[in-house]
């Protein structure tokens, strides 16, 4: 019997964004894996609202994935997304309580509080767990890629059509896979 060993490689770069305060919040991810599905986490992510702000600002998930919206502010909130991808109210509740909302389809979702204007966030639903967000300095780093030909996909609210990137993973670590995001 023959035994075939597979490495993982990591995926590092750094996006820059233009006429941005800092590098932060893009999200680099794998757009589709041929063939292969991959079942969502069995906790839910959570995104929370504490100082009339949803905490994290950016957020990427797998299809299917849960996700909590703990109200840890103050003051009642209503989250809700207006569409496209998908349209929800999850309705006014108070501190201390959690609503949930499961994330069926890829796509960019906006979310809002319809009592607090200035709220706002983002979902990005991806069809892999192949994702990261970038920091303050731009960085990120997507983990345990198996060996494969892919595209690797930049979203930031501000700039939105950013070009993929065709990669191919051997086994070894992709780094200075970089993105310069500017209009």
């Amino acid at each position: 019997m023959m035994t075939v060993h597979v490495e993982a490689a990591n995926i590092t770069g750094r996006v820059t964004v233009a006429r941005a305060p800092d590098n932060s919040d893009a999200v680099v991810y794998i757009d589709k894996v041929p063939a292969k599905i991959f079942p969502p986490p069995g906790a839910p992510v959570v995104l929370d609202q504490f100082n009339l702000k949803f905490v994290p600002h950016v957020l990427a998930i797998l299809v299917g994935t849960r996700v909590a919206f703990p109200n840890s502010d103050v003051v009642r909130h209503n989250v809700f997304s207006p569409g496209p991808t998908l349209k929800f109210q999850l309705g006014t509740y108070p501190v201390k309580e959690s609503k949930y909302q499961v994330f069926s389809k890829p796509g960019i979702v906006t979310l809002l509080c319809n009592i607090h204007a200035e709220m706002s966030a983002y979902i990005v639903v991806t069809d892999t767990p192949y994702s990261a967000v970038s920091d303050a300095r731009g960085n990120y780093s997507i983990p345990n890629v198996p060996p494969g030909r892919y595209v690797l996909r930049v979203w930031h609210e501000k700039y939105a059509k950013a070009a993929p990137v065709e990669i191919t993973v051997t086994g070894g670590d992709l780094r200075d896979v970089n993105f310069d995001l500017k209009k």
